[in-house]
Parts: C-alpha cells; structure tokens; sequence
C-alpha cells in the first residue's frame, strides 16, 4: 500500500515532481562541479602560478645570510662560495621529486664588451638534456623560468641546435651597444675570452635587462670555475602553509616524530627546500616569499569562492524545494485530509511525501551530477587549458548534501501537513 501511494503520487503530480528534480539536478550539478574543480584545482593554480618564475632559491651555505629558513628569503653571494654542478640531478630524487617542476643552475661574472663597456654574464641552463641519477632524463632550465621575457629579436637559445659559443641579450644592453640577433660580440672574461653568436635579445622588464645570458660552460670558461655554480632556482608544487608548516620552518628539531612525519611527507614549501639541502652539499634553499606566499594567498581565495558558490547553489536549491513541495502539499491537502480521517497518523503520511521528494532528488542528483562534472571540464578546460579529474569523494558527498538540502526544504512542507485539519479541508473550507 505505501509503494502504492508513492507511485500513484509521482504519476499524478508528474509536472511537479518533474520540476523538483530540475531543481535539485541545477544545485548538484553546480556542487559536483565546483567541489570536483575546488579538490582539483590546487595543482592547476600551482602550475599556472609556475609562469611566474621560481619559488625556491639555493645558495650556498658559506654565502648565506639567512638567519632561518623560514623567514628570509634568500642571501648574499660572495666570492669563492659555490655549488657543485655534478649534484643537481640530486633535487629530482628527493621525496617531492614529481613536485619538482623545473630549476636551473647560475653562476655569473663580470666581462668586457668590444665598446669598451662591461656586463654582467650569466651562465645558465636554457633547454638543457639531463641524465638523473634514478636513470630517467629531463629538459630543464631558464626557458622555463623565465616565461615572461619577451624575445625582440632572434629566438630562444638551444643548447642542442645552437652550441656553445652563442648567447643571448638584454634589450638594454643591446640597445645601448648597437648589438642584434645575428652579430657576433666578443667578451673578455677575467681567465678567457670568447667570441659568440647573439641569438635572440629579449626584454626582461628587469635587472636581467642588461646582462648577457650564455651557456653554463662558457662562462665556467671565463671564470675559471668549471664544475661550479653561485646558485640554483627552482620551480615547486607547494601546499599552502600553515601552523606545523610555519613551525617545522623555523625548527624542524622542535617537532615530535608525528609532526616531523607529517611535515617531511606534505609539499610545504619549507620541507621541499630542506629535502633540497640535504642533497646539495653546503646548500640553504629558502623560498622565494612573495611568490610562495601569493600562491597561498590566490589557492585559498579561489578555493573559498568555489566554497561560496556551492553553498548558494544549495541554498538556492532548498528555497525552491520548499517552495515546490509545499505547493504539491496543498495541492493535495485533500487527499492528505481523507488520510488523516480514516486515521492515517501524521508519521506515516510525512513519510509517504518526503519518500516522494528524497526519490525525485535522487533522480535529479544523478543527472546533475553528470551534468556537473561536465561544467566541471569546460571550467577546466577554459580556464586552466586541461581536463579535471573525476574525485571519488565528490559522489557521496554530492548525495549526502542533496539529500540534507530536500530534506531541510521538505520542513515547510512537513509543517503545513502537520497543521492540516482534515474536518476543514474535507468541507471545502
């Protein structure tokens, strides 16, 4: 007989069972997508903010003037304090090796220009091919870096097609030199000279705007330091910081074998930099704080807004719940009366309509659901040019909360049942 009744109402009332779950498909479809893209959307924030340069930087130990990891963000270089290049495939096999997205090795010195002038001469990575220690391989460097210069003249540098004895120059400096993509310049370092191809001028917008970029090699030549480095940028996925992140930064000692654990196995910028000086020898790496703190800052707030919509979209969802099922209450406040008079008790009719309601917004989650995760890839797609993952945990999380929201929606509805007196209704009054 309940079976019964409950067919027999959604048969009767198929227009509105129809709109309800159209409701209820709306407010899930917008939940699945805004809670699939908030669980995905950290990693696509991390790699969008990775444009924007590195947010890890190492020197090394003798040149530093941190006082803690944590708090400075970087040091000093002086004269003589140098990095070994044979160690930085090292930074690939650290715990958070995946989350290593790219990093590139300098090392600078002062030359002379044909003119008469001086520049600064930086020695780098720009697409270099390298052989880890864990048997993979990876091209990395500044290219990467620095995807913000703007190439005025020529190209990129590559290292395989282009050679050595080439480099690239600041817009600045060729400006004021009279040098273009194309010209050969000769420079004169303090241990050799060299003569190199000019591949593309770039404008940095930056210091970098007068300086020449060049293969590392070249310029180890000129400074007589081969096999070493002044430092190293890297470019991390990083969690955002919080209490234990903050505390491990200024003294990982201070924290218990859990806290430790948990700390050293989370992407915190701070943990990542101390998995990188345990295996560059002599090294501090400190973040970057403008860059890791704004990735913070910009992940919590997109993830906040996501929040926020979810919960109005649920609002919204319940307020039109109530709204149709209170309608469809008084619709059939007649039969509900003849229930109540043959002396249904109220338990029982409250649970004919919200079986009712809890199978349509059942129907309606399913579709929305689906529909959502749709919204979902066109958010990813248009916004971070890349799919988001399906997460498990979004469907009964979806359920759960479709399901609170009819039920919560369903109360008006319930409270009118209730207060409906069957002698009244059935006299027509």
């Amino acid at each position: 007989m309940f079976f019964r009744m409950i067919r027999g109402a959604l048969t009767r009332q198929r227009g509105k069972m129809l709109m309800i779950a159209l409701t209820i498909a709306l407010g899930a479809s917008l939940a699945t997508a805004m809670l699939n893209v908030m669980l995905d959307v950290g990693d696509k924030v991390n790699q969008e903010l990775k444009t924007y340069g590195a947010n890890i930087t190492v020197v090394p130990k003798a040149a530093s003037v941190l006082n803690n990891l944590y708090e400075v963000e970087g040091g000093e270089t002086t004269e003589g304090a140098y990095l070994r290049e044979d160690e930085l495939g090292n930074i690939k096999t650290i715990f958070w090796a995946f989350n290593i997205v790219d990093f590139s090795p300098f090392i600078d010195t002062e030359v002379s220009l044909p003119g008469g002038g001086t520049a600064t001469m930086v020695g780098t990575w720009f697409n270099h091919y390298l052989s880890l220690p864990t048997g993979e391989t990876l091209y990395t460097g500044v290219q990467n870096l620095r995807t913000w210069w703007d190439i005025e003249e020529g190209q990129w540098l590559d290292e395989v097609a282009d050679g050595a004895d080439t480099c690239m120059v600041g817009a600045a400096l060729a400006k004021a030199n009279g040098i273009h993509a194309g010209d050969v310049i000769r420079v004169n370092g303090r241990y050799a000279d060299a003569n190199l191809r000019v591949v593309g001028v770039y404008d940095s917008g930056d210091d970098a705007d007068e300086q020449i970029y060049a293969p590392m090699e070249i310029v180890q030549e000129l400074s007589n330091t081969d096999g070493y480095l002044t430092s190293i940028e890297v470019s991390a996925i990083t969690t955002p910081d919080n209490e234990l992140a903050i505390k491990a930064a200024k003294d990982p000692k201070s924290l218990s074998v859990s806290q430790y654990e948990t700390w050293y196995c989370t992407a915190y910028v701070s943990s990542i930099c101390y998995q990188i000086q345990e295996v560059i020898t002599d090294s501090v790496a400190s973040p970057v704080r403008k860059v890791a703190d704004s990735e913070g800052a910009i992940l919590e707030k997109t993830e906040l807004l996501m929040v926020l919509i979810t919960i109005l979209a649920l609002v919204g969802s319940g307020l039109g719940i109530s709204n149709l099922v209170t309608a469809s209450v008084m619709e059939r406040s007649n039969e509900i009366g003849l229930l109540k008079a043959i002396g249904a008790p109220d338990r029982s009719i409250t649970a004919v309509v919200l079986t009712e309601i809890v199978l349509t917004g059942i129907a309606g989650a399913v579709v929305g659901y689906f529909v959502g995760f749709g919204f979902a890839q066109i958010i990813g797609h248009s916004v971070f040019g890349s799919s988001i993952e399906m997460k498990a945990m979004v469907i009964p999380l979806v359920g759960v909360l479709v399901v609170v929201v009819t039920l919560l929606g369903s109360i008006p509805a319930v409270r009118t049942l209730l207060r409906l007196d069957p002698t009244v209704v059935l006299h027509g009054r």
